[in-house]
C-alpha cells in the first residue's frame, strides 16, 4: 500500500484490509471483486491484483507463506527489486540494500550523485553503493535506519541538515546543493481527456429503475472495477455521439433521450479527465460484453455493494442526492 502512497493515507486502509483478510490464506480465497472493495479509494489498483494473485501463488506453491530469498521474492506477482529488497533485508535478515525515495535522496546527497536515480545508470550505480555500505548481517536495522533519515531529516525540499548525523560527511551539505540534490527530471503538462459516460436506466428514469454498470477488464487499467459505460470522445465527435458509440463497441446497445446530468475532474498519476454524465434509456439491443469483462443491472442501492473507480463514485453520490427523498 505504500508504494505510491503516504503513510497517513494508507494506515487506515492497512487496518481495515488486514481486519478483512488477515492473513494469507483469507486474502486468497476472496474474491476479486472482494479485494478490489477493500482496497477503493486508495488508487493504484493494479497492487490489489497482484497482491491477490502473489496471495494465491504462495497457497499454492510456498505452503502459504512468504519465501525468504531475494531471487524467490522477484517472482511473486507486483514484487519488484524494492519490495523484495525491503522484504528480504527487514523481514529475515539478509545483506540486500534498499532503495526507496528516501534512501535514493539520502545517497544522492552524501556521496554527491549527480545522475538521475530514475534512470537505469544512476540507480544501478546507487544500489552498488548501497550494497557496499551495508554492515554484515544488520542490513534490516541499517536499511530502516535510512529509510527514517530520509523521512526525517533529509528531506526533499527543507532538509534538516543541523541535525543530521550524516552532515560532516555530506558531499552535498559541504558543497551547498543539498535542495539540488537528487537530479529532478522536469515534469511533462499533463494531458486531458474528455470522456463521455453513460447511466444507462432499463426504462424510464425513477429510482426504481435499474443502472447498467460494466466491469473493466482484468489487465486494463483500472482493471476489475467496475463503472458506468463510456469512453474518450474521439476528435470531431459531440459528447453524445461519442457516448453512442462506445456503448455499441463496448455492450452492443442504443439509447435514447441523452440528457447532462454531472461533469466530474478527475487526476490520475499522468494525466487527467473531465467526465461528462449522461442519463439515457436503453431503446435497442441486449447488453453484451464486448469490450467490457462483464456487465449488470443493479438498483441505486445495489451500487455501494461493488467496487469503483473514485471518479464513478462522485457520481454515485450525485446520484443518491438527486433522488434523495
Amino acid at each position: 500500500m505504500l508504494q505510491q502512497t503516504r503513510v497517513g493515507t494508507a494506515v487506515p486502509y492497512y487496518k481495515r484490509f488486514l481486519a478483512r483478510f488477515p492473513d494469507i490464506a483469507a486474502l486468497a480465497t476472496a474474491s476479486l471483486d472482494e479485494v478490489l472493495r477493500a482496497w477503493e479509494g486508495l488508487g493504484y489498483y493494479a497492487r490489489a491484483r497482484n497482491l491477490h494473485r502473489a496471495a494465491k501463488t504462495l497457497v499454492k506453491d510456498h505452503a502459504g507463506q512468504l519465501p525468504d530469498g531475494y531471487e524467490t521474492l522477484l517472482e511473486l506477482p507486483g514484487i519488484g527489486p524494492y519490495t523484495a529488497a525491503a522484504i528480504a533485508s527487514i523481514a529475515f535478515g539478509r545483506d540486500e540494500p534498499v532503495l526507496d525515495g528516501n534512501v535514493t535522496r539520502v545517497l544522492c546527497r552524501v556521496f554527491s550523485v549527480a545522475e538521475d536515480p530514475t534512470k537505469a545508470a544512476g540507480r544501478n550505480r546507487l544500489q552498488e553503493l548501497a550494497r557496499t555500505l551495508i554492515p554484515t548481517d544488520e542490513a534490516s536495522r541499517f536499511n530502516q535506519a535510512l529509510m527514517d533519515l530520509g523521512a526525517l531529516r533529509c528531506t526533499p525540499r527543507v532538509p534538516s541538515c543541523g541535525t543530521c548525523p550524516l552532515k560532516d560527511g555530506c558531499l552535498a551539505h559541504r558543497e551547498g546543493r543539498e535542495t539540488k540534490l537528487p537530479v529532478r527530471k522536469k515534469r511533462k503538462r499533463l494531458p486531458h481527456y474528455d470522456i463521455a459516460t453513460g447511466l444507462v436506466w432499463n426504462r424510464l428514469r425513477y429510482p426504481q429503475a435499474k443502472l447498467l454498470i460494466a466491469k473493466r477488464k482484468t489487465d486494463d487499467m483500472l482493471g476489475g472495477l467496475w463503472e458506468f459505460p463510456g469512453g474518450h470522445r474521439e476528435p470531431g465527435e459531440t459528447l453524445e455521439e461519442c457516448l453512442s458509440r462506445e456503448l455499441w463497441e463496448e455492450l452492443r446497445i442504443e439509447v435514447v433521450d441523452l440528457e447532462p446530468f454531472v461533469t466530474v475532474d478527475h487526476a490520475y498519476s499522468h494525466f487527467r479527465v473531465t467526465l461528462h454524465v449522461f442519463h439515457c434509456v436503453l431503446s435497442d439491443g441486449n447488453p453484451q460484453a464486448i469490450d467490457v469483462e462483464e456487465w449488470r443491472w443493479v438498483s441505486l442501492k445495489q451500487l455501494d455493494q461493488y467496487a469503483f473507480p473514485t471518479a464513478n463514485r462522485k457520481i454515485i453520490d450525485s446520484l443518491l442526492v438527486s433522488f434523495a427523498p
